[in-house]
């Protein structure tokens, strides 16, 4: 058993985000054999049971209200135009997580210090300085949800506007360099996707060589429903798309579609409609028409059961799409882009299809809206995937290799 520092930067529950399920199953996971504390930081909008729930798996939960504000996010990019570090990294410095981590190293002494994704990457280095010197050596791991440089980079390509698309690059190029770093001065790193840390090893050949046996790919799983048939879909043709529209990636994907690939569908399918769940939405999207856009909504059941169509129109990011297995543990078809399909085991034509461009990408909402029986070989054959390749009682054994190899004298620094 080991004593683990776990920081995360998102409270992981309730599961209703990415990082978030991420976070949680690996906790869940590791909770069966190791003693965790948890230091993550939390929003006003958590609810105070999730903090709760959480105890059951954890030994110790600590929490930092993260605030965001105008003030901190000016202070944020004069860091980042003074220091050179990327903007992405700035505005998560908060004194207060500082002081709580010291707090906790010197009152505990910790096997690992474990960062869930890069954003805890310097409190992680900064736990191990701290323990240092007490003459403590704790193993470092970083479980890389993305390769975080790709998300400015891949933004960039699609900008009109010549100052946004020149901060985006800068912020790629900054970006990159301090994800090599970073990569290079834990002990292990895990990747989601086999794509982001290639996409890492090409920025620097040198990170290939240093983690070539200390890079592991673990997917984000979820916890699949046990049902043994699927509810017939329902008759209105409604296309869903689920994801926070806070997140820079989902809001372009959702304008993108809402304004050139949904009228495509609705000059043919005139009763079509369009539903954009998530915080945050473009204001813009909801004037047009067949489209509703209700914000953030606790329970999403009603919006699966009710769609017909499962669209992920993303264009930037890196990473998984959860949203994917989520759609094919309900039951949807799911209609993707490449970028949006990535790290995932998509195959176009059997459990999903892909589109890259709006001619493409309506034509496949089509065919699955006027052909129920191809409509339901797609979602069986979802159904199929994420139940053998995404579930977390299966997969996450992996980390127990993980965990062993921490705790390798060899990987004591």
């Amino acid at each position: 058993m080991s004593r683990i520092l776990f920081l995360t930067q998102v409270l992981p529950y309730p599961l209703d985000a990415g990082p978030k399920i991420r976070a949680y199953y690996v906790l869940r996971y590791l909770s069966g054999a190791h003693n965790i504390t948890l230091l993550t930081f939390v929003r006003p909008t958590d609810p105070p049971e999730a903090i709760e729930h959480l105890r059951q798996y954890c030994s110790r939960v600590e929490t930092v209200m993260m605030n965001r504000s105008i003030i901190q996010d000016v202070a944020a990019m004069g860091r980042s135009l003074l220091l050179r570090e990327p903007l992405l990294i700035s505005r998560d410095k908060f004194p207060a997580m500082d002081r709580t981590l010291e707090k906790l190293i010197s009152q505990n002494q910790y096997d690992v210090i474990h960062a869930d994704q890069l954003w805890m990457a310097p409190y992680a280095l900064r736990a191990r300085n701290l323990a240092q010197k007490k003459g403590e050596k704790p193993t470092l791991i970083l479980d890389q949800h993305n390769a975080v440089h790709l998300i400015p980079k891949r933004m960039a390509s699609e900008k009109r506007n010549l100052i946004f698309k020149a901060g985006l690059k800068r912020e790629a190029r900054l970006m990159a360099e301090y994800e090599v770093d970073t990569c290079d001065r834990f002990d292990l790193t895990t990747w989601v996707t086999s794509e982001d840390l290639a996409a890492i090893q090409e920025v620097n050949l040198h990170t290939q060589a240093a983690h070539s046996n200390h890079a592991t790919v673990i997917p984000i799983c979820i916890q699949p429903q046990q049902i043994s048939i699927m509810p017939d879909l329902d008759d209105r043709p409604r296309i869903l798309f689920l994801g926070g529209m806070h997140w820079p990636p989902n809001a372009d994907a959702v304008e993108w579609f809402a304004k050139e690939i949904f009228p495509r569908v609705k000059s043919q399918v005139p009763e079509a409609e369009f539903l954009a769940v998530g915080k945050n939405p473009p204001a813009e999207i909801s004037r047009i028409p067949g489209v509703t856009a209700p914000g953030y909504v606790e329970n999403v059941d009603e919006y699966f059961s009710s769609s017909r169509v499962f669209v992920v129109p993303i264009r930037a990011g890196g990473g998984m799409r959860v949203k994917i297995l989520d759609a094919w543990d309900r039951g949807l078809p799911i209609v993707s882009t490449t970028i949006g399909a990535e790290g995932i085991a998509c195959v176009s034509g059997e459990n999903a299809l892909i589109a890259d461009d709006p001619e493409q990408f309506s034509a496949a909402i089509l065919k699955i809206l006027k052909d129920k029986d191809y409509a339901h070989k797609l979602r069986a054959a979802g159904k199929e995937t994420v139940q053998t390749r995404y579930d977390w009682r299966k997969i996450y054994q992996t980390w127990d290799e993980v965990y062993r190899a921490a705790r390798s004298p060899s990987m004591k620094c």
